[in-house]
């Protein structure tokens, strides 16, 4: 025990050369920011800091401490970039975040465009929001919903984006990144799927079952017992309901909201059959306008990142440093480019906080096509 006690003390007095030196080294950094602030350069250098890897490596041995001393000095040089980030934004060098704040959204003046026909849960959505003598109207796709706003046909657009039992509607995220549309709130409303068919039919004379293809897999369960059932994905749930009343034939069912069976005057076979009793959806309101209401308190981002060991979780540091909770993290292919992925991030905070700011500064350097989303 003795002899323990001694290698502890050396590695305690070891620990406090290295405390000292590390004191040492972040005021030599903060002058460096300085440097850089008054410079106009920017925090990051990617090839000084490959290279200085390159060189602690080489002054220890064996591959185990190559290793560790580079993922040490990693840690030392993401420190001292957070540091300098904190130096820019305290002097107003954000960089460009041309995003304005309001008070409120003009409601009652508004034209809304949703996705799908009457009786869509888009529809239910927006007058969650908007209220029922909402200005609307409906579009086909989610694509044509998002040209309407871009090309100012209408102010907002109420799109879904994530099921509580499905997932992400992968769609949207795609959609984000391409067009120059941003989140200003959002809204979640309950889903209570039904299965219905024409006045008069039974569920014994079902054959097809028509209906959109999250829907059709938040119904999963009940739909899978009927195994002789086709599933057929259409586009919107009240599209389905829409064309079991056009089609007039019995062996046809919907699975939609009672809502929309009532629109379309259909029965309602089966109620409530989703594989979760409480399934909801999560719709933003999305605009053309870069503004972020003053009580904002949560903003996606999307970025790229090189295909190397370790680039997701240093980019994710900036959250831990600056205290910011991250509460969804999801991952696109990037189109053209095999096994390269677009990371959607949301997190907790509103533009005007320091912390946010912060954070913002660092991912900008270091992330490739960084795009602000939203402040919602």
């Amino acid at each position: 025990m003795a002899a323990l006690e001694e290698l502890r003390k050396q590695l305690d007095e070891i620990d406090d050369q290295m405390a000292k030196l590390y004191e040492k080294r972040m005021e030599v950094c903060s002058k460096v920011g300085e440097y850089k602030i008054q410079s106009g350069r920017k925090v990051f250098d990617r090839t000084r800091e490959k290279n200085k890897l390159l060189d602690v490596a080489s002054k220890v041995s064996g591959e185990f401490n190559k290793k560790g001393i580079q993922e040490l000095y990693q840690q030392l040089m993401s420190m001292s970039r957070k540091l300098q980030y904190q130096q820019l934004v305290e002097a107003g060098a954000l960089g460009k975040l041309p995003f304005i704040q309001v008070d409120s959204l003009e409601k009652e003046s508004a034209r809304v465009v949703f996705q799908g026909v009457e009786g869509a849960y888009g529809q239910a959505a927006m007058q969650a929001y908007f209220g029922e003598n909402v200005n609307s109207f409906h579009v086909r796709t989610f694509r044509d919903a998002m040209e309407a706003i871009e090309e100012g046909a209408a102010d907002y657009a109420v799109l879904p984006i994530e099921n509580s039992s499905a997932g992400a509607v992968n769609e949207m995220y795609d959609l984000l990144d391409e067009f120059e549309n941003y989140i200003v709130a959002e809204t979640i409303i309950p889903i209570t799927n039904t299965l219905s068919g024409l006045p008069g039919a039974d569920i014994s004379d079902i054959q097809r079952v028509y209906s959109k293809a999250e829907a059709l897999m938040q119904t999963s369960r009940f739909l899978d017992e009927q195994a002789h059932w086709q599933q057929i994905s259409v586009v919107n749930t009240a599209v389905a309901a829409k064309k079991i009343l056009e089609d007039q034939d019995k062996t046809q069912a919907a699975v939609c909201s009672a809502y929309a069976a009532k629109v379309y005057g259909l029965s309602v076979l089966v109620d409530e059959i989703n594989n979760e009793p409480n399934n909801s959806t999560r719709f933003i309101v999305v605009t053309n306008q870069k503004i972020f209401l003053k009580e904002a308190d949560k903003i996606s981002i999307c970025f790229e990142l090189p295909h190397e060991s370790g680039s997701l979780y240093r980019i994710l540091s900036h959250f831990i440093y600056n205290d910011l909770s991250m509460t969804k993290i999801e991952s696109r292919p990037i189109e053209g480019r095999n096994w390269e992925y677009r990371f959607f991030v949301d997190f907790e905070g509103n533009m005007a906080e320091p912390a946010v700011k912060n954070a913002i500064r660092g991912l900008r350097e270091e992330a490739r096509n960084l795009k602000i989303l939203g402040n919602y």
